[in-house]
């Protein structure tokens, strides 16, 4: 036999008969999940006391209900947190290619860090990380 014959065809790379084990090896994995957690809910210890009922809270002392009125400041803060930190992850493909880039990939980082600082000046005028009132 040639070794011309053993390569496949693109076609035949394709099919379904060669995504077969893949399958079985996931309902493999996901039987053996199921199986894993029922069999520690037939065989494990049963104790329900009213430490465990309680709910956890990071260790902190429960107090009080939980539908209180939470300031709007803190959703405010932690949603520009997220603005700003993923707007500073869009820096890590320049520092790594800015070489390849050049004076044009320049430019365009210019115009984005120019378009960071007029929102983070509107920020600071609209008084959105003032805590006090």
């Amino acid at each position: 036999m040639n070794w011309p014959f053993l390569l496949l065809d693109a076609a035949d790379n394709n099919s379904v008969a060669n995504y077969f084990p893949i399958g079985i090896q996931l309902i493999f994995a996901a039987g053996f999940v199921a199986t894993m957690i029922g069999v520690s809910q037939l065989l494990g210890p049963k104790r329900k006391t009213a430490d465990k009922l309680e709910t956890f809270a990071s260790g902190i002392e429960n107090h009080g209900d939980a539908r209180q009125p939470v300031a709007i400041k803190y959703f405010l803060v932690a949603i520009l947190f997220v603005l700003f930190d993923v707007e500073v992850i869009f820096f890590y493909p320049y520092a790594v290619n800015f070489r390849e880039l050049g004076w044009s990939g320049f430019g365009a980082v210019l115009m984005f860090v120019s378009f960071f600082l007029i929102g983070f000046i509107y920020i600071i005028k609209k008084g959105a990380l003032k805590w006090e009132d």
